[in-house]
């Protein structure tokens, strides 16, 4: 890790630190929402119901709704009362506590086992945006794409860790004769010991740099004015603003990616759960070779050209999946998904990062996580309810998604980046 890339103050112990969160937390978009317990969710828990992914798709809808209530404002307490470690803290213990109770959801378990991915979820949500927010701190503004990557490069190294320990343990229960019913359990128990264990580096060697300035006894008075003067101001971060709008139509794509892989896997591919384990493995190698290398391109080619290269390759990657009929086209496709997948979203944070006010890095990147959440409920709905109005057509489904895509295109090529960065460094406070 070159030193030239970080702040003089910023030791490279505290960056290692920082990523190991991505490494942490990954495990649990991995194995919970994107290759696990999605399908068991709805061939187990909804008994195969007509109605089934687009039940999985709406209580995903009401957490990432609860992310962009609560996001903005949790960010700007975070900043007013420098407190986005204590906050990462709870929201991490949250997630751990919740995800480990889903080993007790089963069979019908329809109301509690959506009450147990609400809460996890949302705190896996609110987590993701606080430990971004430290990112401005630990990295220089042209190392911010690679300082990026190497976050998200390790975070997929982490799912693919937590996925490898899973894969181990669903192949030797099949092998005794276990059903899913019984080793998706204990899938959701490793998940959560994963988690608690690996993010502990984030909090005995990350630093929390911001200084508080909340005044005494305006605890959430303070929060809400500061909130307030943003939007107020909000025409100085115009460029920030465009990209935002931009993330929530090529993250409408992404997170119907990520919330229906392995059911799309299984229901059009026919894939066992152990063909999607290793599916969803080899996809965290490609995806974490992409953040890492696109970390660095983004840097040299420019924040913008990388993300429309990134798009580009999106809507290929739902055309290839839409035309696929037989494994090895889709294993084209989902190899594709990994490169995007890691260079889009690491991509997508290092811009963030470059058009926010330094002062105000916790609060924007929890518009940032607004702006990702409201995604999150758009893609995977509209999804779910084609397929419901659709009897199941999966396919037409994963067309209709690549629309977000072509919208995205056409925003972010309007961004001006130099005058996004030029706004965020002219702030005050």
């Amino acid at each position: 890790m070159p030193t030239t890339s970080l702040p003089p103050d910023v030791r490279p112990i505290e960056v290692w630190s920082w990523a190991m969160f991505d490494f942490a937390n990954s495990g649990y978009t991995t194995v919970v929402i994107t290759a696990v317990f999605n399908a068991y969710f709805v061939a187990e828990i909804a008994g195969n119901a007509p109605w089934a992914t687009f039940a999985w798709t709406a209580t995903l809808a009401v957490s990432y709704a609860l992310v962009v209530l609560t996001a903005p404002v949790i960010g700007a307490w975070a900043d007013a009362h420098a407190a986005k470690k204590r906050l990462l803290l709870g929201s991490t213990a949250g997630c751990v506590l919740f995800t480990a109770a889903l080993a007790a959801a089963g069979s019908g378990d329809l109301v509690f086992a959506g009450v147990l991915i609400v809460l996890s979820n949302f705190f896996f949500g609110t987590g993701e945006n606080l430990i971004a927010a430290f990112l401005p701190e630990i990295a220089r503004g042209e190392a911010l794409g690679r300082v990026s990557g190497w976050g998200w490069s390790l975070g997929y190294i982490g799912g693919l860790i937590t996925l490898g320990v899973c894969l181990a343990y669903v192949t030797a229960a099949q092998a005794a004769g276990a059903t899913a019913a019984e080793f998706v359990p204990v899938t959701m128990l490793i998940t959560a010991g994963i988690f608690a264990v690996a993010s502990l580096p984030t909090f005995l060697f990350l630093r929390e740099r911001a200084q508080p300035v909340a005044e005494p006894g305006r605890l959430f008075r303070g929060t809400f004015a500061r909130l307030g003067a943003t939007l107020r101001h909000a025409h100085r971060y115009a460029d920030l603003w465009r990209f935002l709008l931009c993330v929530v139509f090529y993250q409408a794509g992404i997170q119907t990616v990520i919330a229906l892989a392995a059911i799309y896997a299984q229901q059009v591919m026919g894939f066992t759960t152990r063909d999607t384990l290793i599916l969803i493995l080899v996809v965290n190698v490609t995806a974490a070779a992409g953040a890492f290398a696109f970390g660095h391109v983004q840097d040299r080619l420019g924040h913008v050209r990388t993300i429309v290269l990134t798009l580009i390759g999106w809507l290929l990657t739902v055309l290839l999946a839409w035309l696929a009929r037989e494994p090895p086209l889709f294993w084209v496709a989902a190899n594709l998904v990994g490169i995007c997948l890691g260079s889009s979203q690491s991509a997508g944070r290092a811009l963030v990062a470059y058009l926010s006010p330094p002062a105000r890095a916790a609060e924007f990147f929890g518009l940032w996580g607004l702006a990702v959440k409201l995604s999150s409920i758009f893609g995977p709905m509209t999804y779910g309810a084609v397929t419901w109005i659709s009897r199941g057509d999966h396919r037409l489904a994963i067309l209709v998604t690549g629309i977000y895509f072509v919208v995205s295109l056409v925003i972010v090529a309007g961004l001006d980046v130099a005058r996004g960065r030029r706004a965020a460094l002219e702030s005050g406070n």
